[in-house]
């Protein structure tokens, strides 16, 4: 990733964004953390923020008048907040101001003409800058002769003068403001600012003021149109707008740039209120609010941010941030930390299932950040080969000769259309393929061939570029060999890498197919179901509704969650996550199981298993539409990894035998080894995705070459075996023609030498 690519990424976020209250005053007072702390009962922090954000706070936060409140969010549920009313309860109650940091004296004279609002805003952002500043007027409580009356006590404003007196200001009081002192002033002073208020621009006959910066045709001479009418706090803000203008001047640095956000603006930050309860203003006394009154009203805010993504992906709020500093940790990672194990977990969490983008008002795709990473990562070479070695090992399992099977319909030479399950399927209930296949034979003409292999779907998911071109070609030669004939897909997944790997197929659904022949279920199925819809088939609308049509027609009672169809979650399936981070897996399965108030019925195999696992009883389309006969589908367990595996090799044995009436190839030797597993044994094999059959290969190896050590106290004995680039070891003790394994692990250490 490039950085101009990362700031790209990074616009797409607007977390970072202020919130409307912030955005729309003209000073970009954060009334958002204000209210954080007051809820909080941290007065000090809240007035702390003010300090902050205001000249001469003490008086500042008396007089605003809350201009804001009409764009704040809470406005449309239950009325906006009462900033002016907490600003002025900071300011009385308070036992703490933080100590304000002038910048030494940088030796800059600046004169500033009118002692009003405008004028000693300016001579206020410019004193802490370090510049020395003198204002000229006629007294120096021209400011608070302006003030709005009963808001501020003349004490306050003394207070604040005396703090100005300490930041290299001071005033000169003078029978008025001349017009000839203004241009004077230009000869001995390196810059000056004229209170509006004092002195318009009208008035001192100027021709033309840029209301960006105030500058006018004068050089370092910064002015304002007449004002009149002007809230305290647009006049504060125009002397703030002079002083950053005089700084920048000076400077030799540009007047205009940056500054598109100076004035009030509307900020891109989005908040979903649609479940905000309404609650109307707390009231406010003539003599202010109580603490009581403070915290209650500050607790009435949003706390405005987006979030939506986050809201709806445990996968984002895994890692505790947000979409725009991920793509920064991404940027990093790639750029200069070249790929560690722990940069990697991120990237090679994400799902890859579109949910972000459909929530982010700004279309922010978590999932084409991460896709792009790992394809960038991968053609450099740093991405660990153990981040998803697993599922690439199970893709070449399932396009091995052992499961794949390449076939036309029995007593066909071509075939119309072929039947590709997917290679999860089979994993996951052999029956269910058996069953489909033969409906679709029964019922269509022409011929239905059956490819049963993977769809290359891991290489893809991993950024495996040309792992995922070379599977590909296999897939088409598959196809050819069939004829080209149009492609039944059982699986969302498999109709997604389908289509890359094979754009000049028609590749349609199991479910449309079996729609327009309303296949008519014998299902026992009683009550209503909760409806899955897998993450992959989220921008298919035809497919989603010939689900719904299938289960309308046979007269199956379902309901939706709320995140549904084109906002359905993920199960903990997609992007190869469960070999990346599979604690994570398992949260976003629960997760998701949480939110299927009835039995769940899905037509993902993976969804309906990772479901199961959870604990969440769970039927397959298949189940309903071709039931097996089982008395509770709903209640079959997950098939472990060992398990999946030999339900596809037992697949393709049981389609050779009963249709083709062939004998499937001879099972390989390490099958004669007859084990089991203790109950730790057999979790670890889960957690570590260990094989059966790794067990077997490494214990026929370790008794034909006696390469193993032996515990004195337990009699258990310990080997190492590495078939792959995975070394395994294995504790077990032998039973007669048994062995018992009881723990196992695996890594990718190599041995050198051996055990004896």
């Amino acid at each position: 990733m490039e950085q101009k690519d990362l700031r790209t990424w990074e616009a797409r976020c607007t977390q970072e964004e202020p919130p409307k209250c912030k955005a729309r005053c003209p000073l970009h007072v954060d009334g958002r953390e204000l209210c954080k702390m007051l809820a909080a009962d941290q007065v000090d922090k809240a007035w702390a923020v003010l300090c902050k954000t205001l000249p001469f706070p003490s008086v500042s936060a008396r007089i605003c008048d809350g201009i804001c409140q009409k764009d704040c969010l809470r406005q449309e549920v239950g009325g906006g907040i009462e900033l002016a009313a907490l600003e002025r309860f900071c300011a009385e109650n308070a036992k703490r101001t933080p100590p304000l940091r002038a910048l030494p004296a940088k030796g800059k004279k600046i004169a500033v003409f009118g002692a009003n609002l405008p004028g000693l805003a300016a001579a206020w952002d410019l004193g802490k800058k370090g510049f020395i500043v003198t204002i000229f007027c006629s007294h120096k409580f021209e400011g608070f002769d302006a003030l709005p009356e009963g808001r501020v006590e003349k004490e306050f404003f003394e207070q604040e003068l005396a703090q100005m007196s300490k930041m290299n200001i001071s005033i000169e009081e003078e029978s008025g403001v001349q017009v000839e002192d203004v241009f004077t002033a230009l000869y001995n002073f390196d810059a000056v600012f004229v209170d509006p208020c004092a002195l318009d621009a009208q008035k001192l006959g100027l021709k033309s003021v840029d209301p960006t910066t105030l500058k006018t045709e004068r050089d370092f001479l910064f002015a304002s149109s007449d004002m009149a009418g002007k809230s305290p706090v647009h006049l504060i803000a125009a002397g703030r707008k002079g002083a950053l203008s005089i700084e920048r001047a000076l400077q030799n640095a540009s007047l205009t740039a940056g500054r598109d956000r100076e004035d009030p603006f509307e900020t891109k930050l989005f908040t979903n209120i649609s479940k905000a309860i309404s609650v109307p203003p707390v009231s406010v006394p003539a003599q202010g609010y109580s603490a009581e009154q403070a915290r209650e009203e500050a607790a009435r805010c949003l706390l405005c941010e987006c979030m939506e993504c986050v809201n709806n992906c445990a996968y984002l709020k895994e890692f505790k941030s947000y979409p725009k500093a991920y793509a920064r940790q991404i940027y990093n990672n790639a750029s200069i930390v070249m790929g560690t194990r722990q940069a990697n977990k991120l990237i090679n969490s994400c799902m890859l299932c579109g949910l972000c983008e459909e929530v982010c008002p700004e279309n922010f795709a978590m999932q084409d950040l991460c896709i792009e990473a790992r394809q960038d990562l991968v053609k450099k070479g740093h991405m660990p080969q153990s981040a998803h070695e697993f599922a690439f090992r199970d893709m070449e399992f399932a396009d091995s000769s052992a499961c794949a099977l390449i076939r036309h319909q029995p007593g066909h030479a071509a075939s119309s259309q072929a039947f590709f399950p997917g290679c999860q399927l089979g994993a996951s209930d052999p029956g269910a393929v058996e069953r489909a296949y033969a409906s679709l034979c029964d019922t269509l003409e022409g011929g239905t061939g059956l490819m049963l292999r993977c769809c290359a779907a891991p290489a893809d998911w991993a950024g495996q570029q040309e792992m995922f071109d070379r599977k590909s070609k296999a897939i088409v030669q598959d196809w050819e060999s069939l004829g080209k004939p149009r492609i039944i897909a059982a699986c969302p997944s498999c109709m997604e890498s389908l289509a890359k790997a094979l754009p000049e197929a028609e590749i349609i659904y199991l479910w449309s197919v079996f729609s327009k022949k309303l296949v008519n279920g014998d299902s026992t199925c009683k009550g209503t179901l909760s409806l899955q819809d897998p993450c992959t088939a989220r921008h298919n609308q035809v497919l989603m509704n010939d689900v719904r049509l299938l289960l309308a027609g046979n007269d199956i009672s379902f309901n939706e969650p709320e995140l549904s169809g084109r906002l359905t979650e993920c199960c903990g399936f997609g992007g190869l996550l469960a070999n990346a981070n599979e604690p994570l897996s398992a949260k976003v399965a629960e997760k998701r199981a949480e939110k299927l108030s009835d039995d769940g019925v899905t037509y993902c195999a993976m969804c309906r298993d990772l479901l199961a696992k959870a604990g969440k009883r769970c039927l397959h389309l298949l189940d309903l539409l071709l039931p097996s006969g089982h008395e509770d589908p709903a209640a079959r367990p997950a098939p472990g990894y060992s398990e999946r595996r030999e339900n596809r090799v037992r697949l393709k044995e049981t389609l050779l035998e009963n249709l083709w009436q062939e004998k499937g190839a001879p099972r390989p030797g390490y099958e004669s080894v007859c084990v089991e597993f203790t109950p730790e044994a057999t979790t670890m094999l889960e957690e570590r995705r260990i094989m059966i059959s790794d067990v077997q290969k490494t214990l026929l190896a370790a008794e034909g070459s006696g390469r193993f050590m032996t515990n004195a106290d337990t009699g258990h004995r310990l080997t190492s075996h590495r078939p792959t680039v995975v070394t395994y070891w294995v504790e077990y003790e032998q039973k007669g023609e048994t062995y018992l394994v009881h723990r196992v692990w695996s890594h990718r250490m190599h041995i050198l030498g051996g055990v004896s």
